[in-house]
């Protein structure tokens, strides 16, 4: 290991693995090195035999579950969705050619204590029991405001302005009810919290479209998955960086960030050797307090930081889903007295995760109190009998500085968000501190299994 990198990268979660393919694909020498002996890091997916080993090392997985291969358990929940940033990542870096893509089947919403479906197209907002008769009718009036706003074009602002309104207003110009702002800001603009309101209406407007034109591209729901599980990302994106030179290994202990007497970063200790570069990126939990010298104070938790995870195998799809093999459900954080929503994504065999007749469910919400696990109840209770379930609470972290002084990029923890929007927002974040450029993508077309 005696050679000099340009870049080296610790970690290989999908935001380090996107950065590694990406830079690798600019010409750097990269040199990605993980103390794991698997990839993806906190967004891998795991067999059976790993996943019982990580939640309870002293228990082996039940043999009616099956077999371990049949397994492949995310530990973060997230789809993709179809018109979303990391669609156009993974169509601009030809990634698409090592996976595979599922449509999930449906998306609800949790509203006045039972779900019902998110509708996909006009036929299904008459029939929705979401709204009322007079309700929809103004609905369908904020939805063709949107879709025919154009910047340039003041007759289609009907007296708005995206950029200095706030999302108040909008709603309150159409009458919108109270619950159908809830509906629309949290199942389609996919907020976390109400926070959006009081701000400028245009990043609301930006995230409804992406979500009504994610829906158009396949109908029944916005979302993509990756066959065999969302490990499969962060793998294509190493595969991308090997074709074009980058260097892996795994099961590599980091013993020491090297950096000189003014704090640059130098290279990294595994063991007796040291390999150096110009660059680190890096991912939280290699910079935190204790870990290897260098790191404390480069990282802190971010506020409300901490997200719970319930991941639950049933032996049948969720009640009210009309059986359907995947979905997405939402419960508002104003339907259950919270500040943050519960989010449920399920899978199953179709998408080659696990067994036949088996179905994971996984339900996350941002923590608010001591007593995590009684925040994600009305999520639990909406699956109906639960076979087994494993329970992580971890934070979230965020870097303290960018990096630019000591060449030291971390990239930010995996947030509570049921996509991968924000994952991309910090992978162009860490080429633009790193590059000095913007990441610019080309456009191309995806192809998704029905």
């Amino acid at each position: 290991m005696d050679e000099d990198y340009d870049v080296i990268v610790l970690g290989t979660g999908l935001t380090e693995c996107i950065l590694s393919g990406l830079l690798s694909v600019e010409g750097k020498k990269v040199l990605h090195m993980d103390r794991n002996d698997y990839y993806g890091g906190d967004s891998a997916s795991l067999n059976l035999t790993q996943l019982y080993r990580k939640f309870r090392p002293d228990k082996a997985p039940p043999a009616e579950l099956g077999r371990d291969r049949d397994y492949a358990i995310d530990l973060i929940p997230k789809f993709i969705i179809a018109s979303g940033e990391l669609t156009k990542i993974l169509v601009h870096t030809e990634v698409t050619r090592y996976l595979e893509f599922k449509q999930i089947a449906g998306s609800y919403v949790y509203r006045d204590g039972r779900i019902s479906k998110v509708p996909s197209n006009e036929m299904e907002a008459v029939r929705s029991p979401l709204m009322g008769l007079f309700e929809k009718r103004r609905a369908k009036k904020f939805f063709e405001f949107l879709q025919g706003w154009k910047d340039e074009d003041p007759a289609t602002h009907q007296g708005l302005d995206l950029d200095r309104d706030t999302m108040k207003t909008v709603f309150e110009k159409f009458g919108l009810e109270p619950g159908t702002q809830d509906f629309i800001g949290h199942a389609m603009a996919l907020y976390l919290d109400d926070d959006y309101i009081t701000k400028p209406a245009r990043p609301a407007y930006d995230r409804i479209i992406l979500y009504t034109s994610s829906m158009a591209r396949y109908g029944k729901s916005p979302y993509i998955y990756p066959l065999y599980g969302l490990g499969e990302l962060p793998q294509a994106f190493a595969r991308l960086s090997a074709i074009y030179g980058g260097t892996y290994m795994l099961d590599k202990p980091i013993d020491e960030i090297v950096t000189d007497a003014s704090g640059k970063f130098v290279g990294v200790r595994s063991g007796g050797e040291t390999v150096k570069a110009k660059q680190v990126i890096g991912d939280p939990s290699y910079f935190g307090a204790g870990q290897a010298a260098g790191g404390s104070g480069k990282v802190r938790v971010v506020e409300e930081g901490r997200v719970i995870r319930a991941i639950c195998f049933l032996k049948h799809p969720i009640p009210g889903t009309d059986d359907l093999d995947s979905c997405q459900i939402i419960i508002p954080q104003n339907q259950v007295n919270r500040r943050n929503d519960i989010y449920i994504a399920m899978v199953s065999s179709t998408h080659n995760v696990c067994a036949k007749d088996v179905y994971v469910a996984i339900v996350s919400t941002i923590v608010e109190t001591d007593i995590p696990e009684k925040e994600i109840v009305p999520g639990l209770q909406l699956l109906g009998p639960i076979y087994d379930k494993f329970v992580s609470v971890t934070p979230i972290f965020t870097p303290t500085s960018d990096g630019k002084s000591d060449n030291i990029f971390i990239t930010r923890s995996y947030d509570a968000t049921s996509h991968f929007e924000t994952v991309v927002q910090d992978v162009e974040d860490v080429w633009k501190r790193i590059m000095e450029k913007d990441l610019v993508l080309k456009k191309r077309d995806l192809e998704v299994q029905e």
